[in-house]
């Protein structure tokens, strides 16, 4: 079944959301957290007393050379919830995912924005790959072939790694990389709420009770 996340730190908008999709946890990068003017540890325990299962964080490394991205890791894992470890996907933190996947420590390949990029950060032990995906079109690229490609590569090679895509602009670029397969997505509030609503809805539930109180006044369903 599809992870889906939530890519924010917004404890209204997570409570919103969880309340009516089957969402598996939240995403969250540094300049997420710092927008919203919260730790880690907070954020975390928050978040956990919301859902009714145990939710996964993506917790992403502050720390950037290879030592201190190892130490920082080993830390974030620690932690007493479900957590997944997000490295961004340059040469010093392909070092830090092929040390780290051989400790047993789950990560996320960050900030994928080639195909090669991903696929090298797959091999090296990545159990995430974060493909950015309107980023990557605005850089001239087309995000959705990237991931598209990358999921084909991981099929090809029997590699157990999730594409885990991010970074959307509008609702197409969503249906477009969920039909390539995809094992899980993360999206922004703005995004969610699209995929939520449409301005057609609210008319037609008006159409319904307009129609059902002309023949049955205020009587429920179960009673007429």
């Amino acid at each position: 079944m599809l992870e889906m996340y939530l890519d924010s730190a917004d404890m209204q908008q997570i409570s919103r959301f969880q309340a009516c999709l089957p969402i598996r946890g939240i995403t969250t990068n540094p300049s997420i957290l710092a927008k919203a003017k919260i730790g880690v540890k907070p954020l975390l325990f928050e978040v956990s007393a919301v859902f009714t299962e145990q939710p996964r964080f993506h917790v992403q490394v502050i720390s950037q050379s290879l030592a201190e991205i190892i130490h920082e890791a080993r830390q974030i894992a620690a932690l007493p919830y479900d957590v997944v470890v997000k490295i961004p996907g340059n040469e010093i933190g392909l070092a830090a995912i092929k040390q780290l996947h051989k400790e047993g420590v789950p990560l996320l390949g960050t900030a994928i924005y080639s195909v090669q990029q991903g696929f090298l950060a797959a091999l090296a032990g990545a159990d995430y790959l974060a493909p950015y995906v309107n980023r990557i079109d605005a850089l001239g690229g087309n995000g959705v072939t990237v991931v598209s490609e990358l999921q084909n590569l991981m099929t090809q090679q029997n590699l157990p790694t999730c594409l885990l895509p991010a970074s959307f602009k509008n609702t197409r670029q969503v249906l477009e990389v969920l039909q390539t397969g995809v094992g899980a997505i993360t999206l922004p509030v703005d995004i969610m709420e699209q995929m939520l609503c449409h301005p057609a809805i609210p008319l037609a539930i008006a159409q319904f009770t307009q129609d059902w109180q002309q023949t049955f006044a205020n009587q429920l369903a179960f009673e007429s």
